[in-house]
């Protein structure tokens, strides 16, 4: 399906495909021979999607473009089932394995590989060529590999790569109240959308 938001409405050359369950909301462009599959979720907020050639998302995927931090995959980018792509950058020749997570300012450096479940912290940016083994997280810039045993370590050094500041534009602390009623007027924009196809 086909979402206008924000004014903006999705571009797909004939040469892609976007499955029939599949969502491309907003400013999302995909590149020649893009597939987009069934369930996975392409949503330009109020940034951009952007996609290069031969990218493959795979299903239940979600790939979100933010202000400041859109979402771009280069050429020849794999995308696995059930990952969450949030305003990172993707370079070329790059494997995002099923269920791992990349998030705003992050960038995955070309033909490295973010294997299963496996974490690209905010701010973060991961050297061309570097694998993340399952499950294990990467953060700083440039990032180290942290394994899921090592959260104090890992605390160290994502303490200052300010997630909240970041993701929210809220300092560290801020209660849930406010945060939430800061992040349901932002997705309330979705109340203007229009479907562009049946």
């Amino acid at each position: 399906m086909l979402i206008e938001h924000r004014g903006r409405s999705p571009v797909v050359p004939p040469s892609a495909y976007v499955a029939p369950s599949a969502v491309l909301c907003g400013a999302v462009v995909l590149g020649e021979r893009a597939r987009v599959l069934h369930g996975a979720v392409l949503t330009a907020e109020d940034g951009e999607v952007r996609t290069g050639a031969d990218v493959v998302v795979m299903e239940h995927s979600l790939v979100r473009g933010r202000a400041g931090h859109p979402a771009v995959l280069g050429d020849a980018v794999l995308i696995g089932p059930h990952t969450h792509v949030n305003g990172a950058t993707v370079e070329d020749e790059v494997f995002v394995a099923t269920g791992a997570s990349l998030f705003p300012g992050a960038v995955a450096g070309a033909r490295s590989e973010l294997r299963i479940n496996s974490v690209l912290h905010v701010n973060s940016r991961l050297a061309p060529g570097t694998v993340v083994p399952i499950g294990w997280i990467a953060a700083g810039d440039p990032a180290e590999l942290f394994s899921p045993d090592r959260h104090d370590e890992l605390w160290d050094k994502q303490r200052d790569l300010d997630f909240p500041g970041t993701v929210y534009g809220l300092p560290r602390g801020t209660g849930m109240r406010t945060l939430m009623a800061r992040q349901t007027d932002y997705y309330g924009a979705h109340m203007d959308d229009r479907p562009l196809n049946g």
